[in-house]
């Protein structure tokens, strides 16, 4: 393998990089905007309620957490797997894990109605919480990419790449299963109470973090005209069709598990035949957009050498990958709860046997998207700063 030489990401126009940050600028202020009128006025104003109380901001964050824990899978290719196609990009895998955690912790806190109630989290702990877990498994994701990154960019701090590279492994996948055991963990729905959401969420983490690898890898070197090799490129498509498929045979596991269980067959219908907006978003977005779709531009021979379809096909498992998150979040929260399992109850003023509407608002949808934009932003300045980008990705003469 040829040595790799590193550069700050650069085009020949800088005036391009600044308006682009001015947009994303532009957008993380409307979120924080958003997020002031909704402190200010109350939960109220948005399509939440006391029976829905995960809105589409948090659908936005626990996308951006996973697909942050899932960024970093290229950078474990080529440390911990030894993977050399892989290797020369870990740095900026690390860079855009760091930037889609970030986004998402900014949408979450700024979610919580109380932001400043966060203090209260960082400093008391209900350890039987998954919630007080999550607290030390973001910081310590930061804290151990940050370090990951570091090992990458010193020689002199070169030996400790590869333990420090196990160590980031091993830990964003405690991350991810963190995030998905808050919904295995929760009996009281019936659309979750399923221990599978733990794998299944890092299962998708995989997914949209090498989707979202991918997009940004492909626009920064087609901006600054630099060249990446079709092999590389094969070998990241390849991958994430594994995950993809890999993501639909989680989804079909857990749905069949469901069906088996007479108690969740209620949920099951709801989702998969009678849910409305819910059933169109599981089958048209997540199956057929994030799965069908993705595979086919993939693997088809029409499309063999065709980067945009890598392109297209990635950006597919995005859209499904969003819908499949607000499926889970909202259409979890929007099927009744039991509040007397066994019993049939004729007349209650609690909802039960009521399924819940929600229509998300313009504040909501901003602050998702300003989260979004804040991680895009972080990844860009980064990339400005840091030397993350080979100046070529052209394929090896040899395959190592």
């Amino acid at each position: 393998m040829t040595k790799m030489h590193y550069r700050e990401l650069y085009c020949g126009n800088p005036l391009r990089f600044w308006m682009g940050l001015a947009l994303l600028g532009a957008f993380i202020a409307i979120g924080l905007g958003a997020a002031y009128y909704m402190e200010h006025n109350g939960h109220w104003v948005t399509g939440m309620s006391n029976q829905i109380v995960w809105g589409l901001p948090h659908v936005f964050a626990i996308f951006l957490i996973v697909a942050a824990s899932g960024a970093l899978n290229v950078a474990s290719i080529g440390s911990v797997f030894g993977g050399p196609m892989y290797k020369p990009l870990g740095r900026y895998s690390s860079l855009l894990a760091i930037g889609l955690l970030a986004g998402g912790l900014m949408v979450l806190v700024l979610d919580l109605g109380r932001p400043d109630r966060l203090i209260v989290a960082m400093t008391e702990y209900n350890f039987k919480s998954v919630f007080a877990w999550n607290v030390f498994l973001y910081t310590g994701f930061f804290v151990i990419v940050m370090l990951y990154l570091w090992t990458m960019m010193d020689r002199t701090v070169k030996r400790f790449y590869r333990p420090i590279g196990f160590l980031a492994f091993f830990w964003r996948i405690a991350l991810t299963t963190g995030t998905g055991s808050i919904f295995g963990f929760l009996v009281a729905r019936e659309a979750y109470d399923e221990a599978i959401m733990a794998p299944m969420f890092v299962i998708m983490s995989f997914s949209y973090g090498l989707a979202f690898f991918i997009i940004t890898l492909l626009s920064a070197y087609l901006w600054s005209d630099r060249k990446i090799g079709e092999l590389r490129l094969a070998r990241l498509k390849n991958l994430l069709g594994v995950f993809v498929g890999a993501v639909l045979y989680f989804v079909l596991v857990f749905n069949l598990t469901n069906l088996y269980i007479t108690q969740h067959h209620g949920i099951e219908r709801f989702i998969l035949l009678d849910g409305g907006i819910y059933t169109t978003m599981f089958w048209l977005g997540q199956i057929f957009v994030g799965g069908v779709i993705p595979l086919f531009l993939i693997y088809s021979p029409a499309f063999d050498r065709s980067r945009w379809a890598i392109g297209a096909a990635s950006i597919a498992v995005l859209i499904g990958g969003f819908f499949q998150i607000y499926v889970i979040v909202i259409g979890g929260q929007a099927y009744p709860m039991s509040l007397f399992p066994g019993k049939q109850v004729l007349e209650s003023s609690f909802y039960d046997g009521v399924v819940n509407s929600y229509v998300p608002t313009f504040p909501e949808a901003a602050l998702g998207v300003g989260g979004v934009a804040l991680a895009l932003a972080m990844v860009a300045v980064g990339a400005r700063m840091f030397k993350v980008f080979p100046e070529s990705l052209e394929d090896p003469n040899q395959e190592a």
